[in-house]
């Protein structure tokens, strides 16, 4: 009967001491991420998991909420959809908010303890909002991850990583199309161009409006939520114009872009057309919101679908995948009013 491999033969098949193999084991993130790779490759050849030593043969996934809200509904379903999909395939899932500069060296970035070696996570799942230091980070000590691109801050190679996306960019240039389609020709866009899901939804909207002929016009203030709705709203119509429509960055935008209304007396949808995005709020605001509905359960799914394949398949090319979007019809939008004889 053949022996089974042993460590010091995958040094040997890696061209690496065994020293190095036991540092790439431990995760030491003194070992260059090439030279981990090569290990891996070789042990995998070999038929020996390496991750699996490691972690003690475990079946947990850490999801990593990141500079958000724990309560955000929408980063909510992205949890809901992971869990499930996790729970389907007997693996459990762990959970941890972590907040993090993106200026600080990702080795000298304090992980939190759910991904320390201690513990039995193999691989994350990454949500909320995230700079590539932490991707460097998670590299660095070996750990696979997937990640929500949509709200990645900075510059950063997606085409090297397995990331699922919202399509908010056709998602934003439906939702400006059927405010053409009912004759608006005066349509704003508020949002908040430093963050990236409201920058995706300015794209969609500009292609929207440009393929029209239609001149865009961006509201970029540095706030969130119905505070950035509110103040974009009320700058507005500071002084007389003939705006019809408004395309909110979010549901909680819209929120705040009603709120202002109210307080201006200006009707929706008789004076003003409005539509908002991730439908998270739509059915409870007056009057019923059109919003872009985005699929965040299929989201969370999805990447942890991509962190299990790549913890069977450490060498799969990276995978990537965008959800579409759906925009549902409520009682926001009408007719640009008719033009005052």
């Amino acid at each position: 009967m053949p022996k089974k491999p042993k460590l010091h033969d995958v040094a040997r098949a890696a061209k690496v001491s065994p020293a190095t193999v036991s540092r790439v084991v431990a995760s030491n993130p003194s070992v260059d991420p090439a030279i981990r790779r090569q290990v891996l490759v070789a042990a995998k050849k070999l038929g020996i998991d390496l991750e699996a030593k490691r972690k003690g043969k475990s079946k947990v996934l850490a999801f990593l909420l990141a500079n958000r809200d724990v309560l955000h509904s929408f980063q909510a379903r992205v949890l809901l959809g992971a869990e499930t999909y996790c729970t389907q395939h007997n693996w459990e899932l762990l959970f941890m908010s972590f907040r993090y500069a993106p200026e600080t060296p990702p080795d000298a970035l304090h992980l939190p303890q759910l991904l320390s070696n201690r513990t039995n996570a193999r691989a994350v799942i990454l949500g909320g909002s995230n700079f590539p230091n932490l991707f460097a980070a998670l590299e660095t000590r070996g750990l696979p991850y997937a990640v929500l691109g949509n709200n990645v801050i900075g510059e950063w190679q997606p085409e090297n990583c397995d990331v699922a996306y919202s399509d908010d960019i056709s998602g934003a240039a439906d939702a400006t199309a059927h405010l053409i389609s009912k004759g608006h020709r005066s349509i704003a866009y508020i949002g908040n161009l430093q963050l990236p899901w409201f920058r995706r939804c300015s794209i969609g909207y500009e292609r929207a409006m440009t393929a029209a002929g239609l001149a865009p016009r961006i509201v970029d203030i540095r706030s969130d939520g119905s505070q950035l709705g509110y103040l974009a709203t009320k700058s507005i119509f500071a002084k007389p114009q003939d705006l019809t429509a408004i395309l909110a960055g979010s549901d909680q935008v819209a929120a705040g872009v009603y709120d202002a209304l109210r307080e201006l007396n200006i009707e929706v949808p008789t004076r003003i057309s409005v539509i908002g995005f991730n439908d998270t709020q739509g059915s409870v605001l007056y009057p019923p919101l059109t919003s872009v509905r985005e699929f965040p359960e299929e989201l969370g799914r999805h990447m942890a679908e991509f962190a299990l394949q790549r913890l069977q398949n450490p060498d799969l090319t990276p995978q990537e995948l965008t959800i579409p979007t759906q925009l549902v019809h409520r009682a926001s939008v009408a007719p640009p009013p008719a033009p005052a004889p």
